[in-house]
């Protein structure tokens, strides 16, 4: 996923969430000016900052590889 889809899926969901900017920053605890960044797309977002911002908005990640059955197998 490159960082405008994440910035236009981000924009997407607070609207449709009916959040402003900066109750979407309170409600994640961080500052107003980090959901404007994810919503341009700037890319040195800290990566547990983005995580609070997600969680807020229900989204959920998920990782993906070809390894990762044996990645969870290995990890036992």
């Amino acid at each position: 996923m490159e960082a405008p889809d994440l910035a236009t899926m981000v924009l997407y969901h607070r609207k449709r969430a009916g959040l402003s900017r900066e109750a979407c920053a309170d409600l994640a605890g961080v500052g107003k000016t980090v959901v404007y960044d994810i919503e341009h797309g700037k890319t040195s977002i800290r990566f547990d900052t983005l995580l609070k911002v997600l969680w807020v908005l229900n989204i959920r990640l998920e990782f993906q590889s070809p390894l990762m059955k044996e990645f969870r197998d290995a990890k036992g």
